[in-house]
């Protein structure tokens, strides 16, 4: 697995990023091609570890964001992989088409304060791909993103459409379509 990583108020020295490749290249085994892995550390006030790691295997995302408050990266690495390992394992009927079979083993492991904004401040924008995939392709890439909604293109028509968690349970989609 290809790895890239980035420091936020810290430095590590090698060891650490030997570590988490070791660890990540455990999760080869799951993906028909080469995985890549972006991994982000970060220290706040400096014991609160926290880990990063985001997968891309094709056209999935497996993210997860871990915190250690003893100040040990390792533990916060550990727990992202085995997360992103639990989440994997836990879909893994819904993931059989696009990831490898013979990777997975036989079992598996009302208040509210209303203030008017007088602005809208965006503080921060983030960009990708809409990929054409299957209402229940984005509800589960939504779910492995742990995100509240998910925006994707519809196989059928190619229109817009996102899908989200609705608070009484289940799902909801929005899509769009010209009046």
């Amino acid at each position: 697995m290809k790895c890239t990583f980035a420091f936020k108020k810290v430095t590590l020295n090698s060891s650490i990023k030997d570590y988490t490749e070791k660890k990540l290249s455990k999760l080869d085994r799951y993906f028909q091609e080469e995985a890549t892995a972006f991994v982000t550390f970060s220290v706040e006030k400096e014991h609160l570890c926290t880990a990063e790691i985001t997968i891309r295997g094709g056209n999935t995302l497996f993210r997860a964001q871990k915190q250690e408050t003893d100040g040990d990266m390792r533990s916060a690495i550990d727990a992202a992989a085995n997360y992103i390992e639990r989440q994997i394992l836990k879909n893994k009927t819904r993931l059989s088409k696009r990831l490898r079979n013979e990777g997975f083993s036989p079992e598996a492991p009302d208040e509210f304060d209303v203030t008017e904004e007088k602005e809208f401040n965006i503080v921060r924008t983030k960009r990708f791909a809409v990929k054409p995939m299957s209402p229940e392709e984005a509800i589960l890439q939504m779910n492995l993103l742990d995100h509240s909604f998910f925006v994707f293109r519809s196989e059928e028509d190619d229109s817009l459409s996102i899908v989200y968690r609705r608070k009484n349970g289940g799902y909801g989609m929005i899509e769009t379509g010209e009046e």
